[in-house]
């Protein structure tokens, strides 16, 4: 069975023991990240934390969602005594069958919708993961939607995103990226983006997945989820987003401008940037669920969410 979203999910999560609700109020500077770095490092349940320091009941954040071969079985259906060598081998099966995804016209994320100045950032519990992170980072499980402006390829990419101040966010967008591809369609004009958090775990899986060339990764998301994507269009571009999202922040890459990024705790357990000038993403609008759900990963030493795709992932394509 696919998962519509991640509360599906995290109720599939619940019946195994693979999740952990967590009431207790918890602070979104450095502890979610501690808890979090330290499930992964101990193969334990993902946690739920559901009570956030400053900020209201109902805004959550789920922690280290495919961190383990249980919970990576769990999202593709597949049984959680299901062996790495398996859901390999059955992710490369679904892979040579892409599925094309539907648009629809309504959809859950549109729930709540806030246009132009009203937009801030702050409203969710984006927490400051690592010590001596640059700043908190609002992206770090989630997807960026680009769309060439040449010919018809959209682009699903996870880039992490850093906020600078309510409407604005600082992104790493490095030049061997799709994304930095993508950009150099428009000549030098802004290129609208989607900032995309808690899509269903397959969508957010295949947003870091390996390159599919210049191929768009929604179908391949259909394949993994062997049931189309539901797509909504967004309110203020014309991109097309997980219409089961939790939060979506439509913006634009502001061309001819860096700002300022990083440094952020990555896979070797060390930050493996300094502060440096990258890409500035304005956001025009944010929609979103009631009661939000930020996802989030910890990236340290190996295993977490990242490692976990790419074991997977890698090893089919270095197969072929």
């Amino acid at each position: 069975m696919a998962f519509n979203d991640n509360r599906q999910f995290i109720e599939a999560l619940e019946k195994s023991g693979d999740v952990v609700r967590i009431k207790q109020e918890v602070n979104w500077d450095l502890e979610v990240g501690a808890i979090t770095r330290r499930v992964c490092e101990r193969h334990d349940p993902a946690p739920f934390f559901e009570n956030i320091k400053d900020y209201p009941r109902g805004y959550s954040i789920f922690g280290a969602p495919l961190a383990t071969e249980k919970r990576f079985a769990a999202a593709m259906g597949l049984d959680s005594d299901t062996s790495f060598r398996e859901i390999q081998a059955e992710y490369a099966r679904r892979l040579e069958h892409p599925v094309k995804p539907v648009v629809v016209k309504d959809a859950p994320c549109k729930e709540n919708v806030i246009l132009g100045d009203a937009v801030d950032l702050h409203r969710f519990p984006a927490p400051m993961v690592h010590e001596g992170d640059g700043g908190r980072y609002m992206a770090t499980w989630h997807m960026i939607v680009s769309k060439s402006a040449a010919r018809d390829w959209t682009n699903w990419g996870m880039y992490r995103a850093m906020i600078l101040n309510r409407r604005h966010l600082a992104g790493l967008c490095e030049p061997y990226s799709h994304q930095w591809a993508i950009r150099k369609t428009y000549g030098g004009k802004n290129m609208p983006i989607a900032i995309v958090i808690g899509a269903d775990p397959l969508c957010s899986m295949i947003a870091t997945a390996r390159a599919f060339g210049s191929q768009s990764e929604v179908d391949y998301a259909g394949a993994l989820r062997q049931a189309p994507v539901e797509l909504v269009k967004c309110e203020t571009n014309d991109l097309l987003v997980p219409a089961h999202a939790e939060i979506v922040l439509e913006g634009e890459c502001v061309s001819g401008v860096q700002v300022s990024e990083g440094p952020f705790g990555e896979y070797p357990g060390f930050s493996t940037h300094a502060r440096s000038p990258q890409t500035l993403y304005r956001i025009n609008a944010i929609t979103h669920r009631n009661n939000p759900i930020l996802t989030m990963s910890c990236m340290g030493v190996p295993v977490d969410d990242a490692a976990m795709v790419k074991s997977v992932d890698l090893g089919v394509f270095f197969k072929k």
